[in-house]
C-alpha cells in the first residue's frame, strides 16, 4: 500500500520497536495526526481469543468517562410512555411500527438502535439489513431495554460498543485528537479494565497480546500494557 509524504514524515517519530507508556504514547498519536480535520483514535486490542467458543465472543458497550467527541444520532423503537421517555432523554427519532417500516424501505440516517423488549419481534423482520450493519438492537450492549431514557443518556455522553473480531481483536474509538493526552489515556484505561473484567476463565496463556494506538490515517503506536494497570 503506498503512503502519503505526510504520513511517512510521521512515522519516522514512531519507534516500531518499543512499547510505549500510554500517556507518552497518547501524545505521539496527536503529533503524528496528519489529517486536517479532528481526526478519531482509535485502539485495537489483539487478543488470545477463539470467536467460535461462545464464552470468548465477547460483546458489550462501556460509556468512556471522556466520551468519544461524536455526539451520536439515537433512534429509538418505542410505544405509549417508553416512547415519550426516549423523546424527553433527547433521541433523534422515535416511533414504532411507521419507523420500522422507513428503514425498511432504506432510511439509516442514525448511528445506534434503541428498542424496548416488546418491539423486537417486528424488528426481527429488519435483522437481514440492520445486522450487517451493526445496527440491531441487543440486550448485551444495553440497546434492548425498558430504560430507555437512561440508553439514549449514555450513548449520547459517549457510549461505546466493542465487539470481538473474526481473529479475535477489539477495535474501538477513543476520543479525538483535540481530546488532552490525559483525557486519552483515561478513556483507554476504562477500557483496558473492561476487557479485563470480562476475560473468559477459559482463555489459557497470554490474553492481551498486543495494544495500538492511531489517529485518522496515521500511523500506529503500540502501548506496554503495564502503563494501563
Amino acid at each position: 500500500m503506498k503512503r502519503g509524504k505526510k504520513y511517512l514524515e510521521a512515522s519516522k517519530l514512531v519507534d516500531k520497536t518499543k512499547k510505549y507508556d500510554a500517556l507518552e504514547g497518547m501524545g505521539l498519536v496527536k503529533k503524528t495526526s496528519v489529517t486536517k480535520f479532528d481526526a478519531t483514535v482509535e485502539v485495537a486490542f489483539r487478543l488470545n481469543l477463539d470467536p467460535r467458543k461462545a464464552e470468548q465472543n465477547l460483546r458489550g458497550a462501556i460509556v468512556l468517562p471522556h466520551g468519544t467527541g461524536k455526539v451520536s444520532r439515537v433512534v429509538v423503537i418505542a410505544q405509549g410512555e417508553k416512547a415519550k421517555e426516549a423523546q424527553a432523554a433527547g433521541a433523534d427519532f422515535v416511533g414504532d411500527q411507521d419507523l420500522i417500516q422507513k428503514i425498511g424501505a432504506g432510511w439509516f440516517e442514525f448511528d445506534v438502535m434503541v428498542a424496548t423488549p416488546d418491539m423486537m419481534a417486528q424488528l426481527g423482520k429488519l435483522g437481514r439489513v440492520l445486522g450487517p450493519k451493526g445496527l440491531m438492537p441487543n440486550p448485551k450492549t444495553g440497546t434492548v431495554t425498558l430504560d430507555v431514557a437512561k440508553a439514549v443518556h449514555e450513548i449520547k455522553n459517549g457510549k461505546i460498543e466493542y465487539r470481538v473480531d473474526k481473529v479475535g481483536n477489539i477495535h474501538a474509538p477513543i476520543g479525538k485528537v483535540s481530546f488532552s493526552a490525559e483525557q486519552l489515556q483515561e478513556n483507554i484505561k476504562t477500557l483496558y479494565e473492561q476487557l479485563i473484567r470480562i476475560k473468559p476463565a477459559t482463555v489459557k496463556g497470554t490474553y492481551i497480546k498486543n495494544i495500538t494506538v492511531s489517529s485518522s490515517m496515521g500511523p500506529g503506536i503500540r502501548l506496554s500494557e503495564d502503563s494501563l494497570r
